[in-house]
């Protein structure tokens, strides 16, 4: 009696294990381009979330332009700016903002007069908020990079502003809270942090 009739022919038997042999190296690459595509850092522009704090305005000179407490809204775009009375500077004492990005004005409020007069915004742009146009540059440590919780990941991002003829470079971090934003225009350079 032959046994050859009841089992499968060696050719077969290599064929069946060479295509599970592919099968399996071919889902252990789809895998890992998934695995690799979910990580990478995809860098589309971020909007700032709702924020309260304190911001400075100052010129290159060293010159502080403003300073005071500020809290944003991000769905309705609307930024309120006071600054604080504390400070040293004689440019921003009692200055009270309120900014409507979207309707390209803005308030100065008057509290010792109790008055309010409303004003064209030359830059609809919040001065914190990265813009959908804006191009990614690099991405940054501060602090150190090889120390588990370390110092502080940020993005940074550049473009133009054609209606200010003006240029600026924003930083910020994972979560798309701003550090720090340069405006520069023909004749003067802001920095906001």
């Amino acid at each position: 009696m032959r046994l050859g009739l009841f089992l499968p022919s060696r050719t077969l038997f290599c064929d069946s294990l060479w295509i599970r042999k592919m099968y399996a190296a071919v889902t252990l690459f789809v895998f890992m381009c998934l695995t690799a595509t979910t990580h990478a850092d995809h860098h589309q522009p971020c909007h700032a979330p709702n924020m309260t704090g304190f911001m400075t305005v100052m010129s290159l000179k060293g010159e502080v332009k403003a300073f005071g407490a500020f809290t944003y809204d991000s769905m309705g775009k609307k930024l309120r700016f006071r600054s604080n009375e504390s400070q040293p500077t004689n440019t921003s004492l009692g200055l009270d903002l309120l900014m409507f990005f979207d309707e390209g004005i803005f308030y100065e409020i008057d509290s010792k007069n109790q008055s309010c007069e409303k004003k064209t915004l030359q830059c609809t742009q919040h001065p914190l908020d990265i813009p959908d146009d804006a191009t990614f540059s690099s991405t940054a440590n501060t602090g150190s990079p090889f120390i588990e919780g370390e110092g502080l990941k940020v993005t940074i991002w550049t473009g133009s502003m054609p209606d200010t003829k003006g240029h600026y470079s924003m930083s910020v971090t994972t979560k798309c809270l701003p550090v720090t934003a340069f405006y520069f225009f023909e004749s003067a350079t802001f920095l906001f942090r």
